[in-house]
């Protein structure tokens, strides 16, 4: 047997593994058939906030739930590493170190100093880097695999919330709030740089005179504020399609579908799209967002020519 497996070609044994896995799949459905629809399961609820702990001053509603408890986390691991790292610096670096430096050359040349001045990326790099590791940090702890039960876990007469595979950076509340940090320091920034006037006529470009400024300039205010959206949805959409189609592939269509077998059908495209966000979309995104923090930053202060 092993003889002749080694006489197949890289496509045959491709082939052969392909249709041994449809195989067990078609017998898997032929034992376990169909359920039919599962109206209960409802995937959406993978995001749902229930307030844990329940605080509300008139409407403001500051409740603890399981968002606050990631951006803690997310904010608690991004301080903690470097304080950790910093103290532990040596002349000769260990792969630790040897990552982190390069995670901070990363910061430091390609995202701040890139797309800034050297006066403003002084001034700005600390933000700019921390907004990248608080998100890359915030990103890469919603792929921590918890359980995804909705049921708190019970210990003798003690109630532990279930957390299950969420991100707060899926949570369009949180995005939000980051890029309008971005936003209106960025634009505080030109304002402070170039004066009140100089900074929106800089938003007209130049050789633009006479009644062609006018929608020009108001081109340009719309797309000042379609800023706000573009880099607050971009993150969210990212993160939440990613835990969308891991829950989906993982088991999630099976449980929809009621069709047992499809759950091991789909399971290899779990585990592929699993480790392409760990692998990729999650320093990624984290990447975008604090390049584009960096360029907003840097035009800012420039008018331009």
């Amino acid at each position: 047997m092993t003889a002749w497996l080694k006489r197949l070609s890289t496509k045959q044994r491709l082939l052969l593994a392909g249709g041994i896995y449809l195989g067990i799949t078609i017998i898997l459905f032929a034992v376990a058939g169909s359920a039919g629809r599962n109206n209960a399961f409802k995937p959406q609820d993978e995001f749902k906030l229930d307030p844990w702990i329940s605080i509300k001053i008139g409407s403001l509603d500051l409740s603890i739930n399981r968002a606050v408890l990631y951006l803690f986390l997310g904010a608690a691991l991004t301080t903690g590493t470097m304080i950790w790292i910093a103290r532990r610096m040596e002349r000769r670096p260990n792969l630790v170190q040897t990552a982190v430096e390069a995670a901070y050359g990363l910061m430091r040349n390609n995202i701040t100093e890139g797309n800034m001045s050297h006066r403003m990326a002084e001034k700005w790099f600390t933000f700019v880097g921390t907004l990248f590791l608080f998100i890359w940090f915030s990103n890469m702890l919603g792929y921590i695999p918890l359980p995804t039960s909705h049921e708190d876990l019970h210990i003798g007469s003690i109630s532990i919330p279930a957390f299950a595979i969420y991100a707060a950076t899926a949570n369009i509340s949180v995005t939000l709030v980051l890029t309008l940090v971005v936003w209106i320091n960025y634009n505080i920034e030109g304002i402070r740089a170039q004066g009140l006037i100089p900074y929106f006529k800089s938003w007209i470009p130049a050789g633009v005179t006479g009644v062609a400024a006018i929608p020009i300039f108001g081109i340009e205010v719309i797309s000042q504020f379609v800023r706000i959206i573009s880099l607050s949805v971009r993150l969210f959409a990212n993160m939440l399609a990613g835990h969308l189609l891991i829950l989906f592939m993982a088991g999630g269509l099976a449980v929809l579908l009621g069709i047992a077998a499809l759950g091991w059908f789909t399971l290899p495209a779990a585990v592929a799209f699993y480790i392409f966000e760990v692998g990729l979309v999650a320093t990624l995104q984290a990447f975008i967002f604090a390049t584009l923090t960096a360029i907003y930053f840097g035009g800012a202060v420039e008018a331009h020519h």
